[in-house]
């Protein structure tokens, strides 16, 4: 028992002081922390959305947004499989009323790209259907028609990744203590703590993102383009900041915006993106640029080595950026993305695009932001309960079992500044579920010198000397107070991984409680106990 070496002295201390140290910046209020030294840890515990106030949007996915995807995207797996192939020769592709529909010029082809297109289809889990029906009309026209089934999975994959995506794009670190689910199979909750202005939350998670380089089609004209029409395979986009004088643009009859018909295909997209970052152009104007991977820089080098002298359309969902001219073959992989851009707005969009594109366009059907005022209020009544709860146990101890019941009191208001450092240091999230937490971990906390205390009675009880019912005390207890501390792990790291929001507040400060709370309670009282002991070598103990 007396074996309790110097440097296990000075290792618990030494954890105590930073813990004591580290948890000051959460207690001190903003202007206390303003003279605080610089030279000492600044880490504060973060407040989730019902303390510190913060945004509430709901957002749903546009499902006609993605269906207009998925028919692009299927018409050009269509002309990939086969546009060009002597075994089947088509016609031009249409995408009217949701489907596509093409001319298959030699009838006796007909059963060789009804199988070819079949093939390419996928089956919907365990129903037996697949997402596209493909059908035969007019003999020699194969239509292809997106089912129920496959629209439903679709829209649920796409909320599901928009879902991550969302959550990359708010707390691309991942220690900001944000809510980001799924409700239903089209929307999607987002609550972030700290944030007032909902705008600007919109702004950053509500951008698709969908980066597109398309070339331009020469073959349209003006008048066309002012009618809204484009060539077959071709399509009209809204190009806002178009020069003056270019020759294929044209201005829409509806509102005046200027418009440019594209190739329907895509040269390469974002998917196809390793790196996108805020920079400078060479007159200093903030800019956004991109790199690409290995297959995006050899599809871009390609079609740019193909074009030449003609240009091509930079596209941001939806919207042309620029349409410049292809000089000369790209063929590094990398390219740049200029506009009326600040510093902040490129640094915006380097983000969107870095954590990927939105599968699907996302509209905010709900938004609330919660004031600070709020959570001020439950603030100072947790703290009032907390003072209580530790006041009324501090007593407890005390009055139940003397000097025994001094060291619990010290290893509890120890514990309550070690919760406070780790959460600190994990840059945790504190809600109000995790003041009930805090709240809980306080009360249970001496749950271990309850059981050593007790224990020791039981020993001097049963006749053993002061030294030997201390041993036997800290021992059996031990053993005991790690089984039941390890029930209370698992169910709190349950908690955490199933868990979101709140709940996973209320774990956080559970785990660490638990930790915190079998240290301090059995290795810090165990120290105390053995250096009163060894100096005072008492004959009798009153526990």
């Amino acid at each position: 028992m007396l074996e309790f070496a110097r440097w296990k002295v000075w290792a618990v201390w030494a954890i105590i002081a930073a813990g004591i140290v580290l948890s000051i910046p959460s207690i001190l209020s903003e202007e206390q922390l303003e003279s605080y030294p610089d030279f000492l840890p600044q880490s504060r515990i973060s407040l989730g959305l019902d303390l510190a106030g913060g945004s509430y949007l709901l957002l749903e996915a546009d499902e006609g947004d993605l269906a207009k995807q998925r028919l692009t995207a299927q018409e050009e797996n269509v002309q990939t499989e086969l546009r060009g192939d002597p075994r089947v020769r088509i016609g031009d592709v249409s995408t009217a009323d949701g489907r596509l529909s093409f001319m298959v010029r030699d009838p006796a082809q007909l059963d060789e790209a009804v199988e070819r297109l079949r093939a390419m289809t996928q089956p919907v889990g365990l129903t037996g259907q697949r997402d596209w029906n493909v059908s035969v009309e007019d003999s020699t026209r194969i239509v292809l028609t997106p089912t129920a089934e496959g629209e439903l999975r679709a829209i649920e994959d796409a909320v599901t990744v928009a879902r991550d995506v969302v959550r990359r794009r708010i707390d691309p670190s991942g220690t900001r203590e944000v809510t980001v689910r799924t409700q239903g199979s089209n929307r999607v909750l987002v609550q972030v703590p700290g944030v007032e202005d909902p705008e600007a939350l919109k702004a950053l998670i509500g951008r698709t993102a969908r980066l597109e380089f398309k070339l331009v089609d020469l073959e349209a004209n003006p008048a066309q383009l002012n009618a809204g029409r484009a060539p077959v395979g071709s399509e009209i986009a809204p190009y806002p900041d178009a020069p003056l004088g270019l020759p294929f643009v044209g201005y829409s009859t509806a509102d005046g915006v200027p418009v440019i018909a594209l190739k329907r295909r895509v040269i390469v997209s974002g998917d196809q993106l390793a790196n996108a970052q805020q920079s400078f152009d060479q007159d200093g104007n903030p800019v956004v640029s991109l790199t690409f991977n290995s297959q995006g820089a050899r599809r871009f080098g390609r079609v740019t080595q193909e074009n030449v002298q003609k240009p091509f359309a930079m596209l941001l969902d939806g919207a042309v950026l620029s349409a410049p001219n292809i000089n000369e073959p790209i063929l590094g992989g990398q390219a740049q993305i200029s506009g009326n851009f600040t510093v902040d707005s490129a640094n915006d969009l380097a983000i969107a695009l870095s954590s990927g594109k939105l599968p699907v366009k996302l509209d905010v059907v709900e938004e609330r932001t919660v004031s600070a005022d709020l959570g001020k209020d439950s603030i100072e009544k947790g703290a009032v309960a907390a003072l209580v709860a530790t006041l009324a146990v501090l007593l407890y101890m005390l009055a139940t079992y003397g000097r025994f019941g001094v060291y619990a009191n010290m290893a509890l208001i120890i514990n309550a500044f070690m919760i406070l450092a780790a959460m600190a240091v994990f840059n945790a999230t504190l809600t109000l579920p995790g003041i009930a937490g805090f709240v809980l971990t306080i009360g249970a906390a001496v749950d271990a010198n309850v059981l050593i205390n007790e224990r020791i009675r039981e020993e001097l009880r049963r006749g053993r000397k002061v030294l030997d019912a201390i041993k036997h005390g800290y021992d059996e207890a031990s053993t005991a107070i790690f089984d039941a501390n390890i029930t209370n792990t698992i169910a709190a790291a349950i908690m955490f991984y199933f868990g979101s929001g709140p709940i996973r507040g209320f774990a956080v400060v559970l785990l660490i409680g638990i930790v915190t709370s079998v240290w301090t309670a059995v290795t810090f009282t165990r120290m105390m106990v053995t250096l009163w002991v060894r100096k005072a070598r008492p004959k009798t103990i009153a526990v």
